[in-house]
């Protein structure tokens, strides 16, 4: 039986639409992310549904409050984490917000980083898959799944709808 951890990723952009908040992994000592840049988010909790635990999670990781989000995609990530576990995660982009970000947290340091340069950045080798279809401005949503073996995507299958 396929039961996967039920987790959200969110990317935040500037006004301007140019640039996104993104966390530089540095914080926290075994970190299974250590090193690497990413979108915010984590698990879900119970009794929470996933856009409840978007917003909780942007504002627990960077102090600012989601005004307007867009579902972009799910993503089927198989033998991912850290013990091997299999996660089913939601992609979000925040395109509004209220608040200041904060400049870290306890899992590393909040920056803006150019959306057309997130390629020249330390991230999850499955990152460079997906994320275009989160910026390309397509209103479909995408599901993916991308099986990972030894910290490597092995494989990516996607489809829109």
């Amino acid at each position: 039986m396929h039961t996967p951890i039920i987790g959200t990723l969110g990317f935040i952009l500037s006004s301007d639409k140019k640039q996104v908040l993104l966390i530089h992994r540095q914080g926290r000592a075994n970190d299974h992310h250590a090193g690497k840049f990413n979108g915010l988010g984590g698990k879900m909790e119970p009794q929470e549904s996933v856009s409840q635990c978007m917003e909780r999670e942007i504002y627990e990781e960077a102090g600012i409050t989601c005004n307007t989000m867009s579902l972009r995609g799910t993503i089927n990530w198989t033998d991912f984490g850290s013990q091997g576990e299999d996660w089913l995660g939601f992609i979000f982009i925040i395109s509004s917000f209220s608040g200041t970000p904060k400049a870290s947290n306890n899992e590393g340091t909040l920056d803006w980083h150019p959306i057309n340069e997130l390629g020249e950045l330390p991230m999850w080798p499955g990152d460079r898959y997906f994320l275009p279809l989160v910026f390309d401005g397509d209103p479909r949503i995408f599901h993916g799944i991308m099986p990972y073996k030894n910290g490597q995507p092995v494989s990516w299958h996607v489809q829109r709808f």
